[in-house]
């Protein structure tokens, strides 16, 4: 069974693939890892170095016990400086005044114990007069790949929350204007109602007047009636 869980608990590291540095300039060797154990007080990290065109790797760097040890042997020995720091994963060194001749490969390798199985990371090294501009510009070509990407990205964002606003203000304005027609058939309705109202009144005046002017013929009428029979009463007397 231990054999079984071993590959999945295997410790992970990780380095570049290639560095590049100019005579008489410094460069990082970066180097982490991933393990499947809490960081270990017993944590170790070892660098070796193999030189272009060698056989043999000889270590120049070791860490334990939370302390860094440079190797006495080789050309290293007075330029490596330990920035790496374990709590955070991190095992790397940098090398001062480069020179031609550390032209090789460096490997670096952590045991977290427990966890003490798995492979080593490798990172080639090449130093030359000065950085090629060919590294620079393809750099910088990256570098402004990615910006071009970003700015497209913001710029669709902004085209499509402008249509969407556009949009929005659209159908807002759409039912503005429906309101208001609404309103304005409303109160087509309410002024033109009062209107009818007029005219039949207009037309029931005078009816209503010509009624009361015949009631009041009418009731004349009837007054002067009996007052004529009572003077013909007194004729006849």
């Amino acid at each position: 069974n231990e054999d079984m869980l071993s590959p999945a608990q295997a410790i992970v590291v990780y380095t570049d693939r290639e560095v590049h540095g100019a005579v008489g300039s410094r460069v990082t060797l970066h180097c982490s890892f991933w393990s499947s154990e809490w960081v270990s007080d017993d944590i170790s990290f070892t660098w070796r170095y193999q030189p272009e065109g060698g056989r043999d790797a000889i270590s120049i760097f070791h860490y334990a016990k939370g302390q860094p040890y440079i190797d006495e042997v080789g050309t290293f020995k007075e330029r490596i400086q330990w920035v790496g720091d374990p709590r955070w994963k991190d095992g790397s060194i940098v090398i001062h005044n480069l020179d031609y001749s550390d032209n090789g490969t460096f490997t670096c390798d952590v045991k977290n114990p427990p966890d003490i199985v798995g492979k080593t990371s490798q990172v080639t090294l090449y130093v030359f007069e000065k950085v090629p501009t060919r590294y620079g510009v393809i750099l910088g070509a990256v570098i402004g790949g990615v910006l071009g990407v970003v700015l497209l990205l913001l710029l669709l964002f902004y085209l499509i929350r402008y249509c969407w606003l556009r949009r929005q203000a659209g159908f807002r304005q759409g039912q503005m204007h429906s309101t208001l027609s609404s309103c304005s058939a409303m109160e087509k309705g309410k002024l033109h109602k009062p209107g009818k109202d007029s005219s039949k009144r207009g037309r029931q005046t005078p009816v209503l007047y010509a009624m009361l002017d015949h009631s009041r013929s009418t009731k004349a009428a009837s007054e002067k009636k009996p007052k004529g029979l009572g003077e013909s009463r007194k004729d006849k007397k």
